[in-house]
């Protein structure tokens, strides 16, 4: 777009609720709006204020943009708020994506946990659109509790279905299981124990919570991934989206116009990586 600080007017076409705490917003921009699996927008709610956030539906979807929020304050209670019918606006896209030129050819490892999984969604959509260029894909994904999932539907079914045909395959597990549970049980990094996959000719793309983050590389350190392996998804420091108020830096690094992808590699000797 020619003017970064003009938002695209959007329709509100659906709001889904995921979990107890994290909607689904489905919205129709004006005019043709395009991004890449990785890239992030700022989402406006006209009298109220923005929010940054990676879209969660695929970049191949022309009809419509989706992005999953998790209420957590002011802006994003009013995100909860949206009905069918509403006016939106989004500004964008910002960051870099994930690399998929480089992926391809390799095994690829997705690791999410709680709303983290709405930027690997969109990567994993990406994923199955071009899945022919991958050698396989492992989708390793965690939640505190089984009501907690969000994308049930494409988690539990849909996308399961596809394992049959694809090289393709899932790992699911949550904190606290309950009685009708049939995956695993434990932390997402339980998820990394007897990887079937070639770690020497593999990717590895983690999202989700700090601490998850953290334990999760530490992890794949452990079961051989290279530090330039490994990518971080860090939208979770996101604020102007342009590099001018300095919320997102890390070091030396602005995570809204260096990222928000970056190989654990990149990141490693900054200061505060986890916080």
């Amino acid at each position: 777009m020619d003017n970064i600080y003009k938002p695209v007017k959007c329709e509100v076409l659906d709001v889904i609720e995921e979990s107890p705490t994290i909607k689904t917003i489905r919205i129709k921009p004006e005019e043709e709006f395009t991004f890449q699996a990785g890239q992030f927008i700022s989402l406006t709610v006209p009298g109220i204020g923005e929010a940054p956030f990676t879209p969660s539906s695929s970049p191949f979807e022309k009809d419509f943009i989706e992005v999953t929020v998790m209420k957590v304050g002011r802006v994003t209670e009013k995100i909860h708020q949206l009905k069918k019918g509403d006016i939106v606006g989004i500004r964008g896209p910002f960051g870099k994506p994930y690399p998929l030129d480089k992926f391809k050819g390799k095994e690829i490892l997705l690791v999410g946990g709680g709303v983290g999984l709405a930027p690997l969604r969109a990567l994993f959509l990406a994923l199955l659109h071009t899945i022919n260029d991958y050698k396989k894909v492992i989708f390793c994904c965690g939640a505190r509790t089984p009501k907690d999932y969000i994308y049930k539907k494409q988690i539990f079914e849909e996308w399961q279905s596809l394992c049959e045909k694809l090289p393709l395959s899932f790992r699911i597990t949550v904190d606290k299981k309950d009685e009708n549970w049939k995956y695993m049980e434990g932390v997402v990094t339980c998820t990394l124990d007897n990887l079937d996959m070639d770690v020497g000719n593999g990717v590895a793309v983690v999202c989700g919570p700090p601490i998850m983050m953290k334990f999760t590389t530490l992890k794949l350190l452990e079961i051989g991934f290279k530090e330039n392996q490994i990518y971080l998804s860090m939208e979770r420091k996101m604020y102007c989206g342009v590099g001018h108020c300095r919320h997102c830096l890390i070091g030396n690094l602005f995570v809204c116009k260096d990222g928000p992808v970056f190989t654990y590699e990149e990141l490693k000797d900054k200061p505060n990586i986890w916080v």
